[in-house]
């Protein structure tokens, strides 16, 4: 077995990148198919909204304690054995038979994740060096964005022509190839490869929250990039549903649509925010703070405009660009993080940051869904109602981007502070 496994960057980033989308395909594609689940099941705004806190309840709950299982044992079998569960779970999502047991396969999919998703941003980091790695994560995190334009696109076809159910499965049936391609090929790199001599003792939970609490800049791209998250989840959660109420588009074309204007630029988004910040950085200080809060803070207006219009040219060509400005924030917040972290820090503290940013990320379906459902009740058409929701949520983008602005201000003196063994 181990003789098949290569010490290789690009199969490590590629094939962890495929998993990523995956687990973001088995996430999002639910939000295909709010029309169809609705319909069968009778469900408010709200309820569907709940779906997605429901995949980050236990998620966030079992994230440590495997994020700290994995500082100690090989990071690659946490990453196989999630896969899998989380693939069988997704695909039991097409056999149910109501809410409640929906509501519970969403949550067997967060349980997955929680195993398989924690440790990949630490063995990348291990792979990298820290001057390439805002740009490794931007590959590594463009995992979101692919996974909801072939989610929300592959699944809404799928459930307009055959039906929610096989969408679900179809979906949920490729992560079981990955895992297993995962396990045969990928070597676990040595940790801290990249960093110098380092203390290979395992910080406890606690030095690792010490670090991420005092050092200000961790403390403003969490909170940031949590923010930034509550965005764009409240967006893709709803966009399918929107153009469905308010152009009167299939679910297949709604999805289609939804992954062209809202996941390929998000994909593009992505792409570049790591890329751009690391070749900034050597002229502009504190670049990876600083070109998120900039883009944020020219999103949310953008995002306001989007939401409102009547017509689908404009809120199409809104949609994109504000989506484009939206999601710079994933590579260099998370390369920053990781560079902020001891090698052995990094599992647990991706895990406390996905606990934070799940919570308040996964609030935004259900703030969207819940402005939504009170604005229909005051007389509104659901449709303005929801576009209403959509957009008083995209506002929350100049909030992030003031955290972004903040971190910015002291970034560059804290991972100075890293590097020289002071935080």
């Amino acid at each position: 077995m181990s003789r098949l496994r290569r010490h290789s960057p690009a199969l490590a980033l590629t094939l962890l990148t495929m998993i990523g989308t995956i687990g973001f395909i088995d996430r999002i594609v639910v939000n295909a198919l709010v029309e169809p689940l609705k319909a069968e099941f009778g469900l408010s705004d709200a309820q569907i909204g709940l779906l997605g806190l429901a995949y980050s309840a236990l998620n966030i709950v079992l994230g440590v304690g495997i994020a700290r299982l994995a500082e100690h044992r090989r990071r690659l079998t946490f990453t196989t054995i999630g896969t899998l569960l989380w693939s069988v779970a997704a695909t039991a999502s097409g056999f149910v038979q109501g809410w409640h047991q929906l509501l519970a396969a969403r949550i067997a999919v967060g349980v997955g994740e929680a195993v398989g998703l924690p440790a990949n941003q630490s063995v990348i980091s291990d792979y990298y060096p820290p001057h390439r790695r805002a740009s490794a994560m931007s590959i590594l995190l463009l995992s979101a964005p692919l996974g909801a334009l072939i989610g929300l696109g592959l699944g809404g076809v799928v459930a307009q022509h055959w039906g929610w159910r096989w969408a679900f499965i179809v979906t949920g049936l490729p992560g079981i190839l990955l895992a297993a391609l995962v396990w045969l090929f990928v070597k676990e790199p040595p940790r801290g490869a990249h960093d110098g001599e380092i203390d290979h003792a395992v910080p406890g939970v606690g030095a690792v929250l010490k670090r991420l609490l005092s050092l200000p800049a961790a403390r403003h791209l969490v909170m940031g990039s949590a923010l930034a998250s509550l965005v764009g989840f409240g967006l893709i959660a709803f966009l399918s549903a929107l153009m469905t109420r308010r152009f009167g588009l299939p679910v297949g074309e709604a999805g289609l649509f939804t992954a062209l204007i809202a996941s390929l630029p998000a994909a593009v988004s992505v792409a570049l925010g790591g890329t751009i910040a690391d070749r900034l950085a050597p002229r502009v200080r504190a670049s990876h703070a600083l070109v998120p809060g900039l883009c944020l803070l020219a999103a949310a207006p953008l995002y306001v405009i989007a939401m409102t219009r009547g017509d689908l040219m404009p809120f199409a060509v809104f949609t994109a660009l504000s989506t484009l400005l939206q999601f710079t924030f994933l590579g260099p917040t998370a390369g920053s993080l990781q560079n902020m972290l001891h090698p052995r820090m990094r599992a647990t503290g991706h895990a406390f940051t996905n606990i934070f940013t799940g919570l308040v990320g996964g609030l935004g379906p259900v703030l969207v869904g819940w402005m939504s459902d009170k604005l229909s009740a005051a007389g509104y058409a659901s449709d303005i109602a929801l576009g209403y929701g959509m957009a008083g949520c995209g506002l929350v983008s100049l909030w992030a981007a003031a955290h972004y602005l903040l971190a910015a201000r002291t970034l560059e003196g804290d991972l100075a502070k890293v590097r020289e063994g002071r935080a």
